[in-house]
């Protein structure tokens, strides 16, 4: 093998492992300041209903729970794989007090949110698939009975 040939394989090789880490590493930096998704509760869902419809493509069933004005997306048909960040600060959630999850550490240049899973990610899809149920800068769901409502914050 020629040498040119040689170190131009070796030069590609390094490339695909750097662009490697840099696909598995970022999530593992603890730089930048910690964001959390926290579900605070603020009522009981009514026996009425009015659909929080979102895309077909994205989540199959429509979500039917609702408050008295507000539409609200039904937890039950949410991912566990898909929304880690929700299904986790539901879970630490009470029918008295706020859950959230753990930590995400948004890197002080951004390239980090290219490459990895945020609770940013999860809001904006929510926030998509749901129009309805967007409150300002929060998404209302509906979890065991009670409405949350979900919000990422920097305070834990």
């Amino acid at each position: 093998m020629r040498r040119v040939t040689r170190n131009f394989l070796l030069a590609m090789a390094v490339v695909g492992v750097l662009l490697l880490a840099m696909g598995a590493l970022p999530s593992y930096l603890r730089s930048g300041d910690p964001y959390y998704m926290t579900a605070t509760p603020v009522g009981e869902v009514d026996n009425g209903t009015a659909n929080a419809t979102g895309g077909t493509t994205a989540t199959p069933t429509a979500a039917t729970a609702s408050t008295e004005n507000t539409s609200v997306v039904d937890a039950g048909t949410l991912s566990e794989r898909r929304y880690p960040y929700t299904t986790e600060a539901l879970e630490n959630a009470t029918d008295d007090s706020a859950g959230q999850s753990t930590a995400y550490y948004r890197g002080p240049v951004g390239i980090k949110g290219a490459f990895t899973h945020s609770p940013f990610d999860e809001y904006d899809s929510l926030a998509q698939q749901y129009p309805a149920a967007v409150d300002g800068d929060a998404v209302r769901v509906s979890h065991d009975g009670t409405v949350y409502r979900l919000a990422v914050t920097q305070t834990p």
